[in-house]
């Protein structure tokens, strides 16, 4: 079946799987399939009920399908040509034209002409005298057949007749129709099918199949079972370890707010390097954000901006200089913060490198920031700015300088308390030092520049 499973690459089944299910195993050659292709033991079947007449033309066309070589496109021609003219004359009985009908259809399936194939693989099916092994086999190749052509309704259709005549119908065969099932959102019989046969793979001591999961899961999240699909996602993990079952039990963590699994899976695949993408560092630094741990955050994002993976934009330094301020590591925080504050136009970055700059005691780069920000605007509290302006000119013993600073902070009511006992502070301090100099007192005036 190997033409057919390269042909099944090319369908849908394999871009959902990529998409959707990961880049899980198309399905494999079933124990049914793998016989169907044999003809282990055709001869001797023709030998009891094909005519010495029929055999004598059709045993060496059929030795040239079966031989070392496969044969050419132009042999296989000429092959269908010489079967075609065998019905009725010389192979007459319905046994002997199964026999040829099961050749012509093999013949067209190898040149990849499918709807020819199982054109002459129905006309087998129908001859009363078909041998049932054979019959068996070939619908289900029948079924394969529909599904490359996407014609998942007749696919489920030959394959409910193949399980109502198979005494024992594999898992392989059955995981097909639960395939066919979703195809034609069918979901409740296609997860019947799947959880009995993961069932029944579990209950003898076997490990399912990659792909069986796989499509569970799908199966499971489409019904918002997201208990279910972690359930699944760590047998997979367990058994197929894999980056992308790992990412897809982060996300589910993620969507359930389960924020310190997500953080602990996330963390574990950088670990491992298996984040590569500025998205996927950016989750993680602002997982450990979240969780209130700023000092990664700030190392991870530190890593992606200097490795190239996370893009120096103004947003993205901007994360970085906060995350090493959260950390009391402001002497970092300070470049972070500057490089944003440049690349931006917006006052917000250039406040928090204000305040960033008060708390580094560097007081007069602290006022020319605060300035900048409240002259760029499109600041969400403009009020803060002003306290760290305010605080900043009072370092420099600038007291006059911040009144008014704090009387326009006063106006916000959820900081006016905190204004008002600054204003309070500056006015008096201001006065006092007045009478200090008037009295030739030795004190530093204010040192803005």
């Amino acid at each position: 079946m190997k033409l057919l499973q390269q042909r099944m690459g090319l369908g849908r089944w394999w871009l959902l799987a990529v998409l959707v299910l990961g880049p899980v195993q198309p399905w494999a050659v079933s124990e049914e399939a793998a016989e169907q292709r044999q003809y282990q033991d055709t001869k001797t079947r023709q030998r009891q009920a094909v005519g010495q007449a029929c055999a004598n033309q059709l045993e060496p066309l059929q030795a040239a399908l079966q031989g070392d070589s496969a044969p050419s496109r132009a042999q296989l021609s000429e092959l269908i040509e010489q079967l075609g003219s065998l019905v009725d004359r010389p192979c007459s009985s319905s046994y002997e034209k199964s026999q040829i009908y099961n050749l012509l259809g093999y013949s067209h399936y190898s040149l990849e002409q499918y709807p020819r194939a199982i054109d002459n693989y129905l006309k087998m099916l129908a001859e009363p005298e078909v041998d049932d092994r054979q019959k068996v086999a070939t619908r289900y190749t029948v079924a394969q057949l529909y599904f490359i052509q996407e014609d998942y309704g007749r696919a489920a259709r030959q394959l409910e007749t193949w399980l109502k005549e198979t005494p024992e119908p594999g898992s392989d065969g059955r995981m097909l129709l639960a395939q066919a099932y979703y195809y034609l959102k069918r979901q409740d019989e296609s997860l019947r099918l799947v959880n009995q046969i993961v069932a029944e793979a579990l209950s003898s001591g076997k490990i399912p199949k990659e792909s069986w999961w796989s499509l569970q899961r799908v199966l499971f999240y489409e019904r918002g079972e997201y208990q279910k699909v972690i359930a699944v996602l760590k047998q997979l993990v367990t058994h197929y370890p894999s980056t992308r079952y790992w990412q897809q039990l982060g996300g589910i963590f993620g969507q359930l707010e389960r924020s310190g699994d997500q953080l602990a899976v996330m963390d574990l695949l950088h670990l491992q390097r298996q984040l590569k993408d500025q998205r996927q560092l950016l989750s993680l630094a602002y997982l450990y954000l979240g969780a209130e741990v700023p000092f990664r955050a700030a190392r991870i994002l530190d890593e992606g901006l200097s490795s190239g993976v996370i893009e120096p934009t103004a947003k993205n330094l901007e994360t970085l200089g906060g995350a090493w301020q959260l950390a009391r590591e402001t002497d970092k925080a300070l470049p972070a913060l500057q490089r944003a504050a440049n690349l931006s136009d917006s006052g917000a970055i250039a406040s928090r490198l204000a305040s960033a700059y008060l708390d580094a005691n560097d007081n007069s780069a602290a006022v020319r920031e605060a300035r900048n920000a409240l002259r760029k605007g499109d600041l969400s509290r403009p009020a803060l700015t002003r306290l760290t302006l305010g605080a900043a000119l009072v370092n420099l013993n600038c007291h006059r300088e911040a009144e008014p600073v704090f009387e326009a902070a006063a106006a916000d009511q959820n900081v006016r308390k905190t204004a008002r006992q600054w204003l309070q502070y500056v006015r008096s301090e201001a006065a006092r030092r007045e009478k200090l100099m008037e009295m030739d007192a030795d004190i530093a005036g204010c040192q803005l520049i």
